[in-house]
């Protein structure tokens, strides 16, 4: 497949089996991933793989997140099964370098471009996977449970699996009706 179908062919995939990953196309994916451009080569990336019960790290900081927000146990409790959807997840983190001359936006746009060339190496893989994110994601208990550094921040949760269904479809808006283009300027007066 040429990187132009596995761009247009892969699609999030919340269902799979509990089958386990080979830790060979864990690490494959996770090499897809450092393969990402990052301005002044920081490598402001940083993944956590929890499978069986290491992902219950990840399910006690969406509980915790759920109290700190005024969830009762119960509510505490579904959020801690959150993790059971998938038999690998792997946290994506940000952890911007101290360098006055680095702009820490390029540093998240690094790691996202890390977690986007997981995604398509995950696809070229024939497996299945969703990239998970929101509000319990960037809160600072996550911080904490995953001993991030102040000025870091979790990105995303990759969960990841053995697909259930592999003809899911989708569309997009025609670039055309996204992209302005831009040939001349008038010169301008100062």
């Amino acid at each position: 497949m040429s990187i132009s179908e596995t761009i247009r062919n892969r699609r999030s995939i919340g269902k799979v089996k509990p089958d386990a990953i080979p830790h060979e196309q864990i690490k494959q994916i996770l090499e897809a991933g450092i393969w990402a451009p990052n301005h002044r080569l920081t490598e402001p990336w940083k993944f956590f793989v929890l499978e069986g019960d290491g992902r219950y790290k990840l399910g006690d900081a969406l509980a915790n997140v759920a109290r700190a927000e005024g969830a009762d146990e119960e509510k505490a409790a579904s959020a801690r099964t959150k993790v059971d959807r998938a038999p690998v997840i792997i946290a994506v983190a940000v952890e911007p370098v101290d360098n006055a001359k680095v702009i820490e936006l390029e540093e998240y746009g690094a790691v996202f471009a890390a977690i986007q060339n997981m995604l398509l190496e995950i696809h070229e893989l024939g497996l299945g996977a969703v990239w998970r994110s929101g509000d319990p994601c960037y809160h600072a208990e996550m911080n904490k449970a995953f001993g991030l550094s102040e000025k870091g921040k979790m990105l995303g949760f990759i969960y990841l699996g053995v697909p259930e269904r592999t003809d899911q479809t989708s569309k997009r808006t025609p670039v055309a009706e996204k992209t302005e283009w831009i040939t001349t300027y008038p010169e301008t007066t100062n």
